[in-house]
């Protein structure tokens, strides 16, 4: 266990409790610690690289602390009605289609090691600015950046469909290439 990979497992063992302090309204503590742990995703990755410290494990670990963070932090602030339904139903489906198509490739022995697209890069830079905002707007009472949280709302929204389309794409044509034997 290197130690970006206990930075990863402290990410993900905190979104449970990222979410009570939003289910609670405990929204200064709720953005410290998602804060954290935006900056411990960005540490365990800069030491991985770094140092060399990269594994198999990090590499799913990781990715998995993100999407689970991400995606709770979505549905916490979407059922307090603080984030639109439509848009927080468009983020959890991309995750479990691309989710489901990595499970039916291992299904069909395709080892596959996903490597994100620039659109799911910029589509989670674009999430996490997202959520810190809606949280410091309740946190703090800043009604003025609202007009700004509308305009990421529909960037997320729009990465969220460019991403999921070129990750369908590219499942579509692996899965197409199984089944012609090659």
């Amino acid at each position: 266990m290197t130690l970006p990979n206990m930075i990863s497992l402290a990410r993900l063992l905190s979104v449970p409790f990222n979410v009570w302090l939003i289910l609670i309204d405990q929204w200064r503590f709720a953005l410290v610690v998602f804060c954290l742990a935006g900056l411990s995703d960005a540490l365990d990755g800069l030491l991985a690289k770094r140092f060399g410290m990269q594994s198999r494990l990090g590499s799913y670990l990781d990715p998995i602390a993100d999407k689970v963070l991400l995606v709770s932090i979505f549905i916490a602030l979407g059922t307090q009605q603080h984030l639109p339904l439509w848009l927080v139903i468009l983020v959890v489906s991309r995750d479990i289609l691309i989710a489901g198509g990595l499970v039916l490739l291992y299904l069909f022995d395709q080892p596959y090691e996903p490597k994100p697209f620039l659109s799911s890069k910029i589509n989670t830079m674009m999430q996490i600015v997202l959520l810190a905002l809606v949280i410091a707007t309740l946190a703090f009472a800043l009604e003025a950046i609202a007009p700004y949280v509308q305009i990421l709302i529909m960037g997320v929204a729009l990465t969220t469909v460019v991403s999921g389309t070129q990750y369908t794409m590219d499942w579509w044509c692996r899965m197409n290439k199984l089944e012609q034997g090659q």
